[in-house]
This record gives structure tokens, C-alpha cells and sequence, in this order.
């Protein structure tokens, strides 16, 4: 037998010789190669390329092991919870039908869209090739039809035709929250443009805004507009009271033009913006601080030679996530506008704005921790690993279990402020529905974007090294929602918000929310199973007033090192409160129960806990100082 011919058996057998697994033989061996044997038309090369062909890794085969991805499938039937919920409060055929198919055409169609969105985002082309200045964002497709979309499923319409009453914004929030992880970050320009139309609205819907308003809430792709939001410049984002440098100058028709640096517009392509100045007086001078800021609508439209009218692009963000969005800084050189506010009052007109797009943030940061459990949990059935599949290791199923209570704790808790918003547009809030509006809108905003950070980031993890890998688009999902945290007012401004409208309400927000917890609680007073949970935030809930009642009592700089804590656990607790509420339904399963216990598990109230290790006496605040800023000991 050959030499050939013995490596062909050994492997017919499984065995593996020196020239398959790779070691070089002897030099010889292959001048010996060439020589046919006797008797045969065959030679040693040709019995080696023959062996070769049997090869799983020779050439250009890389083997016949593939791992499955995770499939998203329709986001609306794969979501148990939204599906209850919808079943209890708003159980009309016609939302759930809509739902039904928006879920279809988002696995199908939508989220491709998005991946497009973020493998090719915007850039700007400042010139011409002529010289001239143009200024022109340039965006992928796919972003053009996510606007087209929007208009014809009534992203932001169906908050204003409320066909649905007070359910109606659970309803659009319910189609945001399907469409979010797949939008392509569009949903950014939809929130600002849901917020800019809630200032209209209730600053007057006439001219100059007529309009704006209309093309704004319109179903009709060709008529529909998105808003800008341009705030932020460069001495300050959430600080606009000392912050906004940006002057207007009164015209003689009674219009305005807009001078001033924006350091940060999100969604610059888009076709209107609302943004705050400073009025000049005949002598040049402003009002300083917030009493001297003023809201403006603005139009962005080009000339007759293409440029811009009265703002030039300095230069697209490059940023951690949200790449697929244009965000840029802009010059504002004589940009007309129209004052919105009474004058000094551009501050107080833009709160209903805020609560908008707080809750919107909010259904994004619930809806990516929803997508990232949903693919984590399909992959669980596909990738075996130490011999079996991971949904059959049950450590792995207990962080999934994990990450899905955190999951409904975060779309309970948010929904349940559209709820009160929806209330509130309807005229059927009561002055309690309005306390908690205030209260939760920045509440469920700052913790749920923490949540959706932690919770996302996991879900990476669960994926392994593919977790990693840019191109299966999961990495996207982790860099995106860093923003939430830090977008429309980071974790401490917001927290620090919590304790301005708790003293501004004299305390009447806390007592709405201490009043409606309880009413929670009180329908799970008979339901055996749930006692745990329901001990678990009614002590919760008495260890909370504790403090407050505490703190009424201290220095003010011990309720602001406490801020951030207070707010936790004002999320925590009323999250646990609806969890509980919501498992008590008739339609609940048992899952329903089993997530209100695992999420009562936890320390409801940190602030009582830290409040009593001493973490918020005065002293504490010179001891962290000393702990960031310890200098090196000299040697």
C-alpha cells in the first residue's frame, strides 16, 4: 500500500496523520510524491488532492458547522405582557388588530430598514463642487421611508386624533414601543416632534403655526413634518436658564431672527424646530437667567441658490450610539422665526414638551430592554453549548428570568405614565392623576434608562462572543441606549427635578403617590399568593414616609444627597405596586405572579436603607469630596 493510500484509510477509520493535521513531513516525502506506483496511473499528489477533497477545513471550506441566529418574529405576539396589558385596558379589535400587523411589518420589512439606517449614517456635504456652500445632510433611504412610515401608522397622530379617549397615547406609545429598537433611532425626531406638537397645542393652535401643527399630526407621508429641538449650546444642555447664549432680534413685521451657537440639534434634517432666545431690547441688552428666555418656532428652508436661510452646518456629532440620526452644531445667522411664548416665559412653555419626551425616552429604553430579551430568549433554542441547549442550563434561564422581570417592571411603569397622560388630554384626570404625572414623568424617565442600560448590556453577554460582534447588530442596541440615561436630562438633574416638584407641590405629589399605591395594593388584600410581594411594598411604602418625614426636618442638603435614592425608590415601589395590580387581573397567568414576587425581592426603598447607614448626613458630602479629588502622597 501507497503512502497515499494508508493516509486514505487512516482517515476513512477517523485516524489523522502528520500531513492531514498540518506538520510538514520529511522533505524526501515529497520528491517521492511525484513517482506513480507501479501497476497504477496514479500518482502521490493526485491520492493527496483526493484525500484533501474529505477535508472539513482545506482551502476554502471552513467547516460545516453554521450557528443559527436569533430570529426576531412579530414583536406584538412574542410580548406577553404588552399583549395582557392591551387584553385588560384597551381590549377594542381594532388597536389589537393594528398592533397585529405594525408587529408583522417590523420583522419583515421595518428592521431591516434599521440595520441599513445604522450601517450608513448620515454625512454632511458642506459645499458644492463649485464652492458654493450647501450644507446638505445626506441620510440613507431607509431613514426617508421611516418618516414615510411614521405618517402612515400615525406614530404621532394617533396622540391627537384620540380615537381611543384616554387609552389613546397607551395606544401610540404601544406602536412606538413595537417600532423602536427596529426605527433606526427614528424615533427620536418622533418624540421631539410629538413634544413640539404638544406645545402648539397648547400654546394655541393658530397662526404662525397653524400650519406646522397640522403637518405635524397628519397621517399623510407627503404633508408630514418632523420637528427639531434645539436647546442645547455650548455652557450648558439641561442649565438653559444661564446656558442659552442665542439672542432674537425683533423685526419690523413682528417676526423675529435668531443669532446664536447650538451646540447639540438632534434630528437636524428635520424640516421646523422649536428653540429658546433671548430677546433684544432697542439698546442691544437681554434679560439674563431663565426669566429672560423666550420660545421660537422656526422653519428650515432653503433659498433660491440652495442654501440654507439663515443657518450654516458646522460639523455632524460623533457620538458613542445614535449614529444613524444627524446631530449637529449649528450657526444661526438671521434664522426667521416667530416668538411662540409670552415673553420670559420660553422656560414654563416648554414643561408639557419635556413630559412628552421624557415618556417617550422612557418607551424606548423599556422597548430595548424588551427586544434584547426577546432575541437572547430565541437564541437561548438555538446555540447548544457543553452539550446542551442554553435554554435547557438553568443558570442561564434564571439571568433571562432576571432580565424579563426587570423588563415589565419598566414597561408597567412607563405605560402607566401614559395612562395619566392620556387621562390628563382627555380632561378625565383628577387632581391626584395630575400629581403623578408630574411626579413619575421624571421618575419612570431616569430609571428606566438605568435599567435599560444594565439589562441590555446582559443580554449582550448572553450571546457570547457574538455579543460583541458589530455586524449581528447587537452592539447597536447597547450604544443606543446610553443615551437614555443621559438625553432630555441626566439620572441627578432629573432626580433633583423629583425634589423641585415634590417642593413646588408642597408635598401633594407624594401624597397622590402614596394614596395610589396603597389603592394597588388594596386589590391584592385577598389574593394569597401575592402576599409576600404585598408585604414586601407595604412596608416598603411605610419606610418611604418614614424618611420623607425625616427629612422634612434636616438641613435641605440632606434631601439633595438623598435625591437620587428617593427617586429609586419612588420607582421601585410603585413598579412593584403595578406588577402586583397587574398579576391580580382575571386574564393574569402565572408568570404575571411569579414577576411581581421576583421584582419584591429586591430592596424596595434604598433611600431608608442608606438614610439609615448615615450616607446623607452633611458630613458625608466633605468625605466623598476628599475621596474623588485625593491627591497622590509625595514621596
Amino acid at each position: 500500500m501507497s503512502v497515499c493510500s494508508a493516509l486514505l484509510s487512516r482517515r476513512a477509520a477517523g485516524g489523522c496523520s502528520k500531513v492531514l493535521c498540518g506538520v510538514p513531513p520529511p522533505l524526501s516525502h515529497f520528491r517521492l510524491a511525484s513517482v506513480a506506483e507501479a501497476g497504477t496511473g496514479t500518482t502521490a499528489v493526485e491520492e493527496l488532492r483526493e484525500a484533501a477533497a474529505y477535508l472539513p477545513f482545506s482551502g476554502a471550506k471552513i467547516g460545516s458547522f453554521f450557528q443559527e441566529r436569533a430570529v426576531l418574529n412579530n414583536p406584538f405576539l412574542e410580548d406577553a405582557l404588552l399583549r395582557g396589558y392591551m387584553r385588560r385596558h384597551l381590549p377594542q379589535e381594532a388597536a389589537s388588530s393594528d398592533l397585529h400587523a405594525f408587529g408583522e411589518r417590523v420583522a419583515n420589512e421595518v428592521d431591516v430598514w434599521g440595520r441599513e439606517c445604522e450601517v450608513n449614517p448620515p454625512r454632511l456635504v458642506q459645499f458644492d463642487p463649485w464652492g458654493h456652500r450647501v450644507d446638505h445632510i445626506v441620510t440613507s433611504p431607509s431613514w426617508k421611508r421611516m418618516k414615510d412610515l411614521s405618517a402612515q401608522e400615525g406614530l404621532v397622530a394617533i396622540g391627537y386624533e384620540r380615537s381611543f379617549g384616554e387609552w389613546s397615547r397607551v395606544y401610540q406609545m404601544s406602536k412606538l414601543y413595537i417600532f423602536s429598537p427596529s426605527s433606526g433611532l427614528y424615533t427620536c425626531p418622533l418624540a421631539m416632534t410629538d413634544g413640539a406638537a404638544k406645545v402648539i397645542q397648547s400654546t394655541g393652535v393658530s397662526w404662525p403655526v397653524d400650519e406646522a401643527y397640522s403637518r405635524l399630526t397628519t397621517r399623510q407621508p407627503k404633508h408630514f413634518w418632523t420637528s427639531g429641538q434645539w436647546m442645547t449650546e455650548r455652557r450648558g444642555g439641561s442649565d438653559v436658564g444661564s446656558g442659552t447664549e442665542t439672542v432674537a432680534v425683533p423685526q419690523t413685521d413682528g417676526s423675529y431672527k435668531l443669532h446664536g451657537f447650538k451646540w447639540f440639534t438632534s434630528a437636524t434634517d428635520a424640516d421646523m424646530t422649536l428653540t429658546l432666545a433671548r430677546v433684544q431690547d432697542r439698546t442691544g441688552a437681554t434679560a439674563a437667567g431663565s426669566r429672560g428666555l423666550s420660545l421660537f418656532y422656526a422653519e428650515v428652508g432653503r433659498d433660491e441658490h440652495g442654501r440654507l436661510t439663515g443657518i450654516e452646518v458646522q460639523r455632524l456629532k460623533d457620538k458613542l450610539g445614535t449614529r444613524q440620526m444627524p446631530t449637529a452644531e449649528l450657526l444661526l445667522d438671521g434664522l426667521p422665526a416667530h416668538r411662540l411664548s409670552e415673553g420670559g416665559r420660553g422656560v414654563a412653555s416648554i414643561a408639557n414638551m419635556l413630559t412628552v419626551t421624557r415618556i417617550h425616552n422612557g418607551i424606548s429604553a423599556a422597548a430595548a430592554m424588551r427586544r434584547v430579551v426577546q432575541l437572547a430568549r430565541d437564541y437561548a433554542t438555538r446555540r447548544t453549548a457543553f452539550g446542551k441547549l442554553l435554554k435547557d442550563h438553568p443558570l442561564h434561564i434564571q439571568t433571562l428570568a432576571r432580565m424579563e422581570v426587570e423588563t415589565r417592571g419598566a414597561f408597567l411603569l412607563v405605560m402607566d405614565v401614559c395612562r395619566l397622560l392620556g387621562r390628563d388630554e382627555s380632561g378625565m384626570a383628577t387632581q391626584d392623576d395630575a400629581h403623578l404625572l408630574r411626579l413619575l414623568t421624571p421618575v419612570a424617565k431616569l430609571y428606566t434608562g438605568k435599567q435599560a442600560v444594565a439589562v441590555v448590556s446582559e443580554g449582550l453577554e448572553s450571546f457570547g462572543g457574538q455579543g460583541y460582534i458589530e455586524d449581528t447588530g447587537l452592539p447597536g442596541l447597547l450604544r443606543d441606549a446610553q443615551v437614555l440615561s443621559i438625553w432630555e436630562g441626566t439620572t441627578n438633574v432629573l432626580s433633583l427635578d423629583v425634589l423641585r416638584c415634590v417642593a413646588r407641590s408642597s408635598g401633594m405629589v407624594l401624597h397622590a403617590y402614596f394614596t395610589h399605591a396603597k389603592s394597588l395594593l388594596a386589590g391584592a388584600s385577598g389574593v394569597s399568593r401575592l402576599t409576600p410581594a404585598v408585604k414586601a411594598v407595604d412596608c416598603a411604602l411605610s419606610e418611604l414616609e418614614v424618611f420623607v418625614q425625616l427629612a422634612a426636618t434636616r438641613a435641605p442638603g440632606y434631601l439633595e444627597l438623598a435625591a437620587r435614592d428617593l427617586s429609586y425608590s419612588l420607582a421601585r415601589i410603585y413598579a412593584g405596586a403595578l406588577l402586583i395590580d397587574h398579576a391580580c387581573w382575571i386574564g393574569a397567568s402565572s408568570s404575571d405572579t411569579y414577576a411581581a414576587l421576583r421584582w419584591c425581592e429586591q430592596d424596595l426603598c434604598p433611600v431608608a436603607t442608606k438614610q439609615a447607614r448615615g450616607c446623607y448626613d452633611l458630613r458625608s458630602a466633605s468625605l466623598d469630596a476628599a475621596l474623588v479629588y485625593e491627591r497622590p502622597v509625595q514621596g
